[in-house]
């Protein structure tokens, strides 16, 4: 049960990514509090918070195709440095922001929309990089490590970040998200050079369509990118958590709220070592992403904190073993030169549906109600889910013994 550490022992490139990725994601959970409160402060409006999503998700789509397409083409160490270089740069402006004697509102959709469109373009290089530091039977157990970081900066961040916004204010919060960028970008700078595959094509409107037309190819990949899509934009409630705060009479607890779905996956991360026994991932990708829209459903349906914090937390653990076999999935059967376009694909999905949920909860609340845009999200999720799964059978059929993806990759090495 206890996590594979595999790739941390074998690959000092991968413990440099693991510790620059741990301090990063605990200084962008800090802001990713902290933004939502301050425009709650700002506009006291659910639909203005909500449309962090929609601002977000122009940047997030183009940079996101456009930036898989770099990935495979350029040195992947550089673009990530560079684009981790000029994301804390855009911390650095909230924090003067929110030290304004009256801070705008303006700034943070700019910032929300910059910092998408440069995490856009880095994340499929991050993506695209982990195959080549880790030896191919370590991926799924790569995943899980990868999981463990994002979630420890994910259960104590929020938590940290609730108090720290509270008592000390918002330029505490942006301060520290500042810093830990400088952090991952010291501790990047050890990685070895990742240059582009022999065979990669030059980025380009081509490059993209040629990487969409082999995912269109794989059913059993176009099966995980459509569930995640379908479980993020029907049930991530985000957005109202600090309204929904307000309806259970217990602001103290929004810290708790945001970190509750961390420490589900937290859990899941800390008993990972099974998930590198079991083969079927499309089946488990199905069952999961059904659990977290139970679960979600759950959590808007109940009146009291401590079973809200519960339902949450079941719902950060569905999450994170669906992501688990997601990645699983994705690293262990896509070829290299098309694993940066890939990678950028694979954004749109896990990171395209939370944007687009946030804008759905944030305007479902304000006609319907805060409880009935989380519940009514969570059933929409299970019934989609269910609807895909019918559709795809290739990704319920997946097995990564015998899929003939999974098997020409794992003779490559």
């Amino acid at each position: 049960m206890l996590p594979d550490l595999a790739p941390w022992r074998t690959s000092a490139d991968y413990r440099r990514m693991w510790l620059a990725g741990l301090v990063t994601s605990f200084g962008s959970f800090l802001t990713l509090v902290a933004l939502p409160v301050q425009l709650k402060e700002l506009t006291g409006s659910a639909a203005a918070v909500g449309a962090i999503g929609a601002v977000e998700l122009v940047p997030m789509l183009v940079c996101g195709l456009y930036g898989g397409a770099l990935a495979d083409a350029l040195d992947k160490r550089r673009l990530i440095l560079g684009t981790e270089a000029g994301l804390g740069l855009l911390s650095a402006v909230l924090l003067v922001n929110a030290l304004l004697p009256e801070p705008l509102v303006w700034p943070l959709y700019v910032v929300a929309a910059l910092s998408s469109a440069l995490a856009a373009v880095q994340r499929p290089a991050l993506d695209a990089i982990l195959p080549r530091v880790v030896a191919h039977e370590h991926l799924t157990a790569a995943v899980a490590l990868n999981s463990l970081r994002w979630t420890v900066g994910g259960v104590a961040a929020p938590a940290v970040a609730g108090l720290v916004v509270a008592y000390a204010g918002l330029g505490w919060a942006y301060t520290a998200d500042v810093l830990t960028f400088a952090a991952s970008v010291a501790l990047g700078w050890g990685l070895a050079a990742a240059p582009a595959a022999r065979e990669a094509a030059r980025p380009s409107l081509r490059a993209i369509a040629e990487g969409a037309r082999y995912a269109w190819s794989r059913k059993e990949l176009l099966g995980t990118y459509a569930v995640d899509l379908a479980a993020m934009f029907l049930a991530m409630p985000l957005a109202v958590l600090p309204f929904l705060a307000d309806e259970l009479d217990a602001p103290w607890s929004l810290g708790l709220l945001y970190a509750s779905m961390p420490a589900g996956s937290l859990l899941v991360s800390l008993t990972s070592g099974w998930t590198s026994r079991v083969h079927r991932h499309g089946r488990m990708v199905v069952l999961s992403a059904a659990g977290w829209g139970l679960a979600v459903a759950a959590a808007g349906a109940s009146r009291e904190v401590w079973l809200v914090l519960l339902c949450l937390t079941v719902a950060g653990a569905c999450d994170m073993i669906s992501g688990i076999f997601r990645g699983a999935l994705w690293n262990q059967t896509i070829p290299d030169a098309l694993r940066g376009r890939l990678a950028g694909i694979e954004l749109l999905s896990y990171s395209a549906g939370p944007q687009l949920g946030q804008v759905r909860a944030g305007g479902t609340a304000a006609l319907l109600g805060v409880r009935t845009a989380v519940w009514s999200g969570g059933l929409a999720c299970v019934a989609a889910v269910g609807a895909l799964a019918l559709c795809l059978p290739g990704l319920l059929r997946y097995d990564a013994r015998t899929n003939e993806h999974a098997l020409r990759r794992r003779e490559d090495g």
